[in-house]
């Protein structure tokens, strides 16, 4: 059991949400990518954390994490529902890995 992981900021930008947090989640070079199946194979924090974000809301197209940032494309928008919902998975990503 890990600690919450604290969200600094987050914003909406066209069909993508900016998510800033206290804590880095991968290099400095950045994991992208653009389904489940794909981050399966990776193996890294970043990788499983896009496969949460990929199951927990079909309606997301592409995750990609650098650093403390992560950026999440959405087919269909983003409401205030969809952005809190992205961002617990990512608040809660090291209570349960």
């Amino acid at each position: 059991m890990g600690q919450r992981i604290e969200i600094e900021s987050s914003r909406v930008v066209d069909d993508s949400v900016i998510v800033t947090t206290n804590r880095s989640l991968t290099g400095a070079d950045g994991e992208g990518y653009a389904s489940a199946d794909q981050a399966g194979g990776a193996g890294s924090f970043g990788a499983k954390l896009a496969t949460d974000l990929f199951e927990s809301d079909n309606d997301i197209s592409r995750v990609y994490v650098t650093s403390n940032v992560v950026i999440i494309g959405r087919e269909t928008g983003w409401s205030d529902t969809s952005t809190d919902a992205a961002t617990d998975v990512i608040s809660e990503f090291f209570l349960y890995y």
